[in-house]
């Protein structure tokens, strides 16, 4: 499968907890943090999410 680059573009503060635990599982820390994942279902349910504070490279 292929890995996708995932990056937090925005600020997890006044986001619901659920959104919060999301970006943690997803391994997103801080603002400008990227991480690579593969192109799974999984993943891809968490990036739509949060699809408002991250941005993704295939």
């Amino acid at each position: 499968m292929a890995t996708i680059k995932i990056k937090q573009v925005r600020s997890q503060i006044k986001c619901p907890k659920s959104q919060k635990l999301t970006l943690a599982a997803l391994g997103l820390k801080k603002i400008n943090a990227v991480v690579e994942h593969e192109d799974n279902p999984a993943i891809l349910g968490m990036i739509e999410k949060v699809k408002h504070l991250v941005v993704v490279e295939k």
